[in-house]
């Protein structure tokens, strides 16, 4: 395996789906992993683009084929990342990043002890709930929830190698980048990527 992995992890409101979806504009190199679902769509949200909707007997009956590198249960609804497709794409020699939570983290870490973690924090708890309830599609009650389980989920920020803290997007941007291109250049990586030339050279 050559393709790096990256797990990049947040409590809601944190703006891990913004950082991630810059990211993967600009790195070519790196291809999301879509997870599958049993929650609802959002508005404008399509069925194999953002995630793999599927109804809950659907996904417990992948859960009992083994079908999942990781699998979790977050605010009532299903999430699970396809372990085939992760590990031909590795193989292949293609960087894949995850985004999913600290317990689906857990579990792929536990697979691939190389996965490369990034966590990403808010500036202040205020500045989170001010971003939660500006997304406008939550009711109060719903609010409090996440923020809530944001903050149990911030507790284990000391599992992950790496972490950003989003207070200014253009900028925890471009740490997430140079999380990215300098684990291409590891030296494990590389020794497998050059294997001839390290052959030549050393």
């Amino acid at each position: 395996m050559t393709g790096n992995l990256y797990v990049v992890t947040a409590p809601s409101g944190a703006g891990k789906t913004t950082l991630v979806r810059l990211l993967l504009e600009e790195e070519r190199e790196v291809q999301l992993s879509i997870s599958h679902t049993t929650r609802e769509p959002r508005p404008g949200e399509v069925d194999g683009r953002e995630y793999h909707f599927v109804d809950v007997a659907t996904f417990r009956a992948m859960i009992e084929r083994h079908d999942f590198l990781e699998w979790a249960e977050v605010h009532g609804n299903f999430y699970g990342t396809s372990q085939r497709w992760i590990a031909e794409r590795l193989a292949a020699d293609v960087d894949v990043l995850l985004e999913i939570d600290w317990q689906g983290a857990r579990q792929v870490r536990e697979r691939f002890p190389q996965t490369i973690g990034v966590f990403i924090l808010p500036p202040s708890l205020e500045e989170l709930a001010r971003r939660l309830d500006a997304r406008g599609t939550d009711s109060a009650e719903v609010v409090a929830r996440r923020l809530a389980a944001a903050q149990a989920e911030m507790r284990h920020v000391g599992e992950f190698d790496y972490v950003i803290i989003n207070n200014r997007l253009e900028q925890a941007l471009e740490e997430l980048r140079a999380v990215v291109r300098a684990s291409r250049l590891c030296l494990a990586a590389q020794r497998v990527r050059h294997a001839a030339l390290f052959a030549r050279l050393i």
